[in-house]
């Protein structure tokens, strides 16, 4: 029988090598006794066996020049079992690889006893890693001079050889600090800069800090007795790990008092509100009252639409954007609803199709400033693709349940002349379906002392691929915006408000 002695401190690497060529000699389970170091030292033959007649006579189950392998499952399964205390880990792993290479498939077989037995040591090596995870508590020590980062040293007693595989979760969990794990079973430790692991067993350093007050302060108050169940905080909170957690010392108070301050709890009288609640009620009171502004206004109609519902628009869009003008402006631009730019600025008109309509204006005379401007659909409608909002047309329901503010915009302002801008501006306005080239340029009678002048929309500008086409759009779009300037000067103290009805009736 070939006697195997390997350290066993959760190395997968220091097993396989030694399986390996025992595997590729044909040699059977049973004819391998596998030992770990520190078992075998006071073993009167055991220390002097070393690896012994590893090409001992079997039949090769791997030909020879070929390659072992070994289902991916299985090293995942291995690397956790190897880190497992019991003694016959390896001999148990050494089976299962045996067997592998005539049934490929037996870790699928649950129910077969071996596989059965790996699973179980892997649960439990699994289970210790997250309790090592759980109940380490690092204490500061002292750190001398010539140290900028402070030092934590913290000691745990796991069941198994874990170390090494639980040490990178701390460095990535506490990176900014320097810290030393200890354990029985080997140290971990991080500078800042390198993660060392040593399998040689440390000793309890016994360190006490002031952190441990804090971790009884935040035990005790999170612990409600009116929930205590003490079998389900074992699983949770072994016994084992009591003696290493400062806060343990409290549990056993704390289980035996729970009937009593249930009981206390339930006769208490109601209490008042935790202090943060009384702030966060005095600065509420303490709010200044906006506000309101004067009814029939502008204002109190934006601040109104401000919360608008009135269809589904309002769901996706950034706010209301409302028009913006003075209230007594002789001409209204009403476009079709904002855009991307609007949208996030609450103003209409200040994204690309504003900035055509804005220089127009400026070149044929049409000071924005005297001018009402405002949309048919006072919410952004679009469709998101990628990083962007692309621009989407308002239906009829939607251009009619927005047509509420419209209609009192134009009750309140009460301009002389409303260009209309965009079929769908025509739409609102008019009710009609009519085509937009058919009215385009011409000056409208839509109400006792109020003209419709209808054009294109400048966004329609834009979108015209044709330069010469495109040219030629534009020229006819500052020749409709001109007769409106025209119209606004007309309008003017300077130009005389009485002539100006003879010259827009169609």
């Amino acid at each position: 029988m070939a006697t195997v002695l390997l350290e066993g401190r959760g190395d997968l690497t220091e097993w396989r090598e030694a399986a390996r060529p025992l595997l590729l000699a044909g040699t059977p389970p049973r004819g391998i006794d596998w030992r770990c170091r520190s078992d075998a030292a006071g073993d009167l033959f055991g220390a002097d066996a070393g690896v012994a007649d590893l090409s001992s006579p079997g039949t090769a189950i791997v030909a020879a020049g070929a390659s072992l392998t070994v289902p991916k499952a299985f090293l995942s399964l291995a690397q956790a079992v190897i880190c497992h205390s019991d003694p016959l880990r390896f001999q148990l792993l050494y089976r299962v690889l045996f067997r592998l290479q005539a049934e490929r498939a037996l870790l699928e077989v649950v129910s077969d006893a071996d596989v059965a037995q790996l699973r179980a040591m892997e649960k439990s090596v699994r289970r210790d890693c997250h309790k090592m995870t759980a109940f380490v508590r690092f204490k500061e020590f002292d750190i001398g001079e010539g140290h900028a980062r402070r030092r934590f040293l913290a000691w745990f007693e796991p069941d198994h050889h874990i170390v090494a595989r639980v040490a990178p979760f701390f460095q990535r969990r506490f990176t900014d600090m320097d810290w030393i794990i200890a354990t029985p079973r080997g140290t971990a430790a991080w500078d800042g800069e390198s993660l060392s692991v040593s399998t040689e067993p440390a000793e309890n350093p016994m360190l006490t800090d002031s952190t441990d007050m804090l971790w009884r302060t935040y035990f005790s108050s999170i612990f409600n007795p009116a929930r205590l169940k003490v079998k389900m905080m074992m699983t949770e909170m072994p016994k084992k790990y009591w003696k290493n957690l400062p806060e343990a010392g409290l549990i056993p108070g704390l289980i035996a008092g729970a009937e009593a301050s249930v009981i206390a709890m339930a006769e208490r009288a109601a209490s008042e509100a935790p202090l943060f609640h009384q702030r966060l009620q005095a600065v509420a009171q303490a709010e200044p009252e906006i506000a309101q502004p004067p009814a029939g206004t502008l204002e109190e109609l934006r601040e109104e639409a401000r919360h608008c519902t009135r269809c589904a628009l309002h769901c996706r869009a950034t706010q209301t954007v409302f028009g913006e003008g003075p209230q007594d402006a002789a001409i209204m631009i009403v476009g079709e609803q904002p855009g991307d730019q609007e949208d996030l600025a609450g103003r209409p008109f200040v994204g690309p199709a504003g900035a055509v309509f804005n220089k127009v204006a400026q070149d044929v005379g049409l000071d924005r400033k005297d001018t009402y401007v405002t949309n048919a659909v006072k919410h952004f409608k679009y469709e998101p693709r990628g990083k962007r909002r692309i621009h989407q047309k308002p239906n009829v329901g939607e251009v009619q349940h927005c047509k509420w503010w419209l209609t009192r915009e134009l009750a309140l302002v009460k301009p002389k002349l409303v260009v209309a801008m965009g079929s769908t501006a025509l739409m609102a306005l008019t009710d009609s379906r009519q085509r937009l080239a058919d009215l385009r340029g011409e000056m409208l009678q839509i109400d006792a002392g109020q003209s419709l002048l209808v054009t294109v929309h400048p966004a329609y500008l834009l979108r015209i691929p044709d330069e010469g086409r495109k040219a030629e759009e534009m020229a006819r779009f500052r020749s409709d915006i001109a007769r409106a300037a025209e119209f606004g000067r007309k309008m003017s103290p300077a130009g005389g408000r009485s002539s100006i009805m003879d010259d827009i009736r169609p």
